[in-house]
């Protein structure tokens, strides 16, 4: 596991960000677990079956749901991406993009997409939280909110609309176009949350409380997208931009800004989900959360690139040439 994000100087000293980052080898993916493969042109469903290190290198024996098992082989980690909603959204415009309908034969020439499996039913309960649908036994729930009162509860998040196709084009435009952000951003993620601080201020007028509360919420974001970026919110064509752009005492906050920003958001409820927090603290870390994310939408145009740097990913940040 990584360190507390307590250790870093930019955490507040509130519990609403309280919690560990996995480190990078949580990156690995585990028999048994679902997640999306690249097969041809398309993303599928599938199950690591195996998990084995051949040449040095992680390779990973999957089954894809609801085809036949002459289906499953070994593929290597850049053709297989973990089950998040992020994930999913890249899966759907892929899927949009190509023209697919799913209630047509698939690109697999000659098989035809079978009706789902008792397997593939069973992939989808395990990958809903942990809980199952019908009735249950008292002793059960009575459990469930013992539980609930000791974990943190996944704090949800909504999206706009609007941010979840900027998410859809950002994923495009470096993976499959090869493209990249010009670093350092402007605005960076340190001018965003200070505007986003301005805005509170005016809003609220002279409620300090709720000017503070800002405050822990905007040092919370900082605090984990510092520590976040690095490990969990980079594609992998833009780390040896990443090595090249963040020296020194430079931080991520100060060279990315609102493309890996909203990244972020991708992440926290699973991050957020593991922290414990009362009742009162979740409904506004939850509110605060919401409230950044329209602010984000109102302030789109401003805040995102229109369009990304068209050199190639090799070209790693923006340099200037000597003559």
């Amino acid at each position: 596991m990584g360190g507390s994000v307590k250790d870093d100087d930019s955490a507040t000293d509130s519990d609403d960000f309280k919690g560990d980052l996995p480190d990078s080898t949580s990156g690995l993916f585990v028999e048994g677990e679902k997640v999306l493969a690249y097969h041809g042109p398309r993303i599928y469903e599938a199950k690591v079956q195996k998990a084995e290190i051949r040449k040095n290198e992680w390779k990973y024996f999957v089954h894809y749901l609801g085809w036949n098992k002459n289906w499953d082989e070994w593929v290597g980690k850049d053709r297989l991406m973990k089950y998040t909603e992020e994930n999913v959204l890249k899966q759907q415009a892929l899927d949009k993009k190509q023209g697919v309908d799913k209630n047509q034969k698939s690109a697999r020439a000659g098989h035809t997409k079978p009706k789902v499996s008792t397997e593939a039913k069973l992939e989808k309960e395990d990958s809903r939280n942990t809980g199952t649908k019908g009735k249950r036994r008292k002793s059960d729930v009575e459990v469930e909110k013992e539980d609930d009162a000791q974990v943190g509860k996944p704090v949800k998040i909504q999206i706009p609309p609007t941010l979840k196709k900027q998410l859809v084009d950002d994923w495009e435009s470096i993976n499959q176009q090869d493209k990249l952000i010009k670093l350092p951003r402007s605005p960076n993620v340190d001018t965003i949350l200070s505007k986003y601080m301005e805005y509170n201020s005016l809003k609220d007028g002279s409620h300090g409380m709720t000017t503070d509360q800002s405050q822990e919420i905007v040092n919370g974001i900082l605090c984990y997208f510092n520590k976040a970026l690095p490990v969990l919110l980079l594609y992998n064509k833009e780390r040896q931009q990443y090595i090249e752009a963040v020296v020194g005492d430079v931080s991520p906050s100060a060279t990315y800004g609102a493309e890996h920003l909203l990244r972020l958001f991708v992440k926290l409820p699973d991050l957020l989900g593991k922290v414990k927090m009362e009742e009162e603290t979740h409904i506004r870390l939850k509110q605060k959360l919401n409230d950044f994310l329209k602010f984000m939408q109102r302030n789109q145009s401003t805040f995102f690139l229109s369009r990304y740097d068209e050199s190639k990913v090799s070209k790693g940040i923006d340099k200037e040439e000597d003559k």
